[in-house]
């Protein structure tokens, strides 16, 4: 009886209390710092099942949300994957409310080489860029010696979420 009872407290406390992970911890500090505020919620967005399948980058309750901080529409952020020369690594975007990228940031990369990608001053050439704008590599964003699957890779991504942004805006789905 006294096992049972330990194991429903043991399994309640891990339920319950479920341990933030390493990348959402990196998130909400880029959130925080981003947004220079100290606490925020965050908030699922629904869309519409015949929507999502139409989107060129696949969208999820928990790759793209919408950040709030008292009461406030502060933006949104999405939490995507690039794929470099042998592996994918994880970058995060965030918008402000009127969908302008405010900040991209690596979180993870898995590789050896390319890792330059990663450089704030390579980063900073998406901020500003909203729907309107194309990204192209080498045209729109500077390639990047070293690191020019995993650039290229970045910056096909980035232009497909863009677009993504502009059929979600246009269908009143933000």
């Amino acid at each position: 009886m006294k096992k049972e009872i330990l194991f429903f407290i043991c399994l309640f406390i891990v339920v319950a209390f479920k341990p933030i992970n390493k990348i959402d911890k990196l998130i909400n500090k880029e959130i925080k710092n981003t947004f220079l505020i100290d606490t925020f919620n965050t908030e699922t967005i629904l869309i519409s099942e015949n929507i999502i399948n139409k989107l060129p980058i696949n969208i999820t309750n928990d790759n793209f949300k919408k950040i709030t901080s008292n009461g406030k529409k502060m933006g949104y952020y999405y939490q995507g994957q690039a794929f470099g020369k042998v592996d994918y690594f994880d970058f995060l975007v965030v918008f402000d409310s009127d969908l302008v990228i405010k900040k991209v940031k690596i979180l993870v990369y898995r590789e050896d080489r390319g890792g330059e990608i990663g450089s704030k001053r390579w980063l900073k050439q998406f901020i500003g860029k909203s729907m309107d704008n194309s990204l192209i590599y080498e045209k729109d964003i500077a390639g990047i010696s070293g690191a020019t699957i995993s650039a290229k890779s970045m910056t096909n991504q980035m232009d497909k979420l863009m677009n993504t942004i502009h059929i979600l805006s246009t269908k009143k789905s933000l």
